[in-house]
């Protein structure tokens, strides 16, 4: 299948890696490969995402948030109730106030295993190929990723996306709109 990536999408795979090992996560999903489309020369799908008003920072800024989230919900920790708690007390917007902590200490220490993809990154990945087949295309770009990432319903991309009002229909006009006007 990767035979069929463009050097576009093989930098995108790439990249995603890059982003995972930059956030500490142990496993590449479909919300790093959505970071690695919006570096650099991410081709189609990054000017895609730019039109629809969607930056890397945001995205890696929620991804970050929500494995903090997640890690402190499992211990028992409830992340918004924490935050009304601190804005009762110290006034709205106090937490956008305060400078991040240090990661790296021991308890943000993560181990260092091969990273590895997650269910919902393979599926994505999967899903890039029938995507292009369906639209007559014989190779994968970064377009088809993108969609891919929207049409994988459990990833976490995906939800990043859908969030901001992407929807699969809509970006699909936007990708064929874009190759259109490169041709």
């Amino acid at each position: 299948m990767f035979e069929r990536f463009t050097d576009r999408a093989r930098a995108t795979v790439k990249d995603a890696k890059a982003e995972a090992d930059a956030l500490g996560h142990p496993r590449i999903g479909s919300e790093h490969l959505v970071l690695a489309l919006l570096r650099g020369d991410g081709g189609v799908g990054r000017e895609v995402l730019l039109a629809a008003g969607i930056e890397h920072e945001e995205i890696r800024a929620a991804v970050a948030a929500g494995d903090d989230a997640a890690a402190l919900r499992s211990i028992g920790i409830d992340l918004d109730a924490v935050r009304a708690s601190v804005e009762r007390t110290f006034g709205r917007g106090a937490l956008e106030r305060a400078e991040p902590a240090e990661r790296g200490g021991l308890l943000f220490r993560r181990s260092k295993m091969p990273t590895r993809f997650n269910n919902a990154a393979k599926k994505t990945l999967e899903l890039s190929l029938r995507i292009a087949l369906s639209l007559k295309h014989n190779y994968i770009g970064t377009e088809h990723i993108l969609l891919a990432v929207l049409k994988e319903e459990r990833g976490a991309g995906g939800r990043l996306l859908r969030e901001r009002h992407m929807t699969y229909e809509r970006t699909l006009e936007l990708v064929q709109t874009a190759l259109r006007n490169a041709a």
